[in-house]
């Protein structure tokens, strides 16, 4: 666990998975909340809801990152 948060926390990873939570939440967020966000309709609860959204890309983004990681430390060690 400590090898997947110090990987998860390093400053490229975090970098990246921003930037793909910024597009793909943004994408997400107006597929998924436009016509409430278009009629003013956005609840405390809607909010929390674009937030959770915009976490899944950060999230997929950062574990992809860490698993290639790990992988090309893997590879490293086996030859």
């Amino acid at each position: 666990m400590n090898d997947f948060l110090s990987l998860a926390l390093r400053p490229s990873v975090v970098k990246r998975a921003l930037r793909y939570a910024l597009v793909v939440g943004f994408i997400l967020i107006a597929i998924n909340h436009g016509a409430a966000i278009l009629k003013a309709e956005v609840t405390a609860a809607r909010l929390f809801q674009m937030a959770l959204t915009a976490m899944v890309p950060y999230v997929v983004s950062t574990l992809s990152s860490v698993g290639a990681l790990r992988s090309v430390a893997n590879e490293k060690k086996s030859t």
